[in-house]
């Protein structure tokens, strides 16, 4: 059985399309979650994203996932996890399920498919996982359009080469771009990926770097301090304690 553990909760991948990876756990990191908030995971395979997001203090999350097979562990794996009543896996495409929603959400967060008009992948699952044939740029927007709240944030994880073309496409739509964060595996790499918040309030776009690796195996600093709380390589001698982030002393 193929499970990636995490020093609060572990995530069940065998059936899962995609699995998880550095670029997932950073974007899970350092996803902008208020206390309380009423967060939404659409695509949300294994349930990664969610389960950061009830760890980072989200109040209720929803998660949409379209594959059986992705459901099912996304399922189990929210109800292994410490907060398995704050956590709800929905098996149904995305279209569907906003066409019925009724409150907006506080967030709204996807990696979403990275590869539009592409050759197919071989598996079938990892072809939906990878691309944008069930979910295009343009229903990502118009979806996002209707369940972000007023003061709500949309926040994705997209290829630098697909930002420019997406954000207008999302300012057309009123959502704007006000942060972007390109990852750079190393300080002399390309950045292949970037974290992108929108927000239906206009502002001056935020753009910074952030580099992962000080070499190999070696995160940076700024790193680091996203993912000290996540990853087992992290962990104190001592026993980590699930403690609410919004709790009082």
């Amino acid at each position: 059985m193929s499970v990636f553990n995490f020093q609060q909760f572990s995530v069940q991948q065998e059936q899962s399309a995609m699995k998880v990876c550095t670029d997932s756990i950073l974007f899970g990191a350092m996803a902008p979650v208020s206390c309380g908030e009423r967060v939404l995971d659409i695509g949300a395979g294994t349930g990664l994203l969610s389960l950061m997001a009830a760890q980072l203090g989200a109040g209720c999350v929803t998660a949409v996932e379209l594959t059986e097979e992705a459901y099912r562990e996304c399922s189990f794996n929210f109800g292994a996890s410490p907060w398995a009543d704050r956590l709800e896996a929905v098996h149904q495409d995305i279209q569907s399920f906003a066409l019925k929603a009724g409150q907006p959400y506080d967030l709204v967060i996807s990696n979403p498919p990275f590869f539009e008009n592409h050759l197919g992948a071989e598996d079938s699952l990892r072809h939906i996982a990878r691309h944008t044939d069930q979910l295009g740029y343009a229903d990502l927007i118009e979806i996002a359009d209707r369940l972000v709240s007023p003061q709500g944030l949309l926040y994705l994880l997209l290829p630098v080469h697909a930002v420019p073309k997406f954000a207008a496409a999302a300012s057309a739509a009123g959502l704007h771009l006000i942060r972007q964060t390109d990852y750079h595996g190393f300080a002399h790499s390309k950045a292949r990926v970037a974290a992108l918040i929108f927000s239906r309030t206009a502002a001056a776009l935020v753009k910074e770097r952030l580099t992962v690796y000080e070499s190999s195996g070696v995160y940076t600093q700024a790193c680091e301090r996203y993912l000290s709380t996540f990853l087992l390589r992290f962990l104190k001698a001592r026993k980590a304690i699930d403690t609410h982030p919004c709790a009082s002393d």
